[in-house]
């Protein structure tokens, strides 16, 4: 194990398969890795533990994290806060797990602009067209939810160009190591994603105006 881990963040559309593939990689490489837990101010869930899914805190508790500095990045949804402690990812990182954090675009690239050296990963699945069939596929949203999550997602992919990399969900198993050979060797670099962004954007496009 390095003498230091580093962080990861991971970003994608919804119905990218980012949820399946981070508990893929971790189940494999579980002595490699730590899945970054956040902090909120929604209450616990059925089955939900403190320190587990969350780290779940008042108001009071959340603002004076905001005030310390103590938060690698926050944001508030729908009257409720979210936030990454950098506590438990630094001491994570200083036993030398690299640290997986999966946030939103905006979360993302305030991460990257804060500590430069952040790794940052998008997903997204081979094609707009899988995008959708995957999403009808679910079978449990509605056909304005999933055009809504189209639209969402031809807005997300205006910012794929501002990731390190693009990693390509088609095969679970040849992506989960993919990302993991990103993650353990930053000097490998993808240089060749234009013209794949540009097609998934156009691609997008079109198939919210056709919807």
């Amino acid at each position: 194990m390095s003498e230091k881990g580093i962080l990861a963040v991971v970003s994608g559309f919804s119905g990218a398969g980012k949820g399946t593939l981070m508990k893929a990689l971790l189940k494999k490489y579980e002595e490699r890795y730590a899945l970054s837990i956040s902090a909120t101010t929604r209450q616990p869930r059925e089955g939900e533990v403190h320190g587990r899914e969350y780290f779940f805190l008042t108001q009071e508790e959340f603002q004076q994290m905001i005030r310390e500095d103590a938060l690698i990045e926050h944001a508030c949804y729908v009257k409720n806060y979210y936030g990454t402690p950098k506590q438990y990812v630094f001491d994570q990182m200083a036993a030398g797990k690299d640290v997986i954090l999966e946030i939103e675009i905006q979360g993302a690239l305030k991460v990257k602009e804060k500590f430069p050296d952040t790794l940052l990963l998008f997903v997204t699945p081979p094609s707009a067209k899988e995008l959708e069939a995957r999403l009808v596929g679910r079978g449990t949203e509605t056909e304005d939810v999933i055009r809504d999550r189209l639209a969402r997602a031809a807005e997300e992919a205006e910012y794929m160009d501002q990731y390190d990399y693009i990693l390509v969900n088609d095969v679970l198993d040849d992506c989960v190591e993919q990302m993991h050979q990103l993650i353990q060797d930053q000097h490998q670099r993808v240089s060749e994603n234009g013209a794949f962004i540009s097609a998934m954007k156009q691609e997008l496009k079109e198939l919210v105006s056709s919807v």
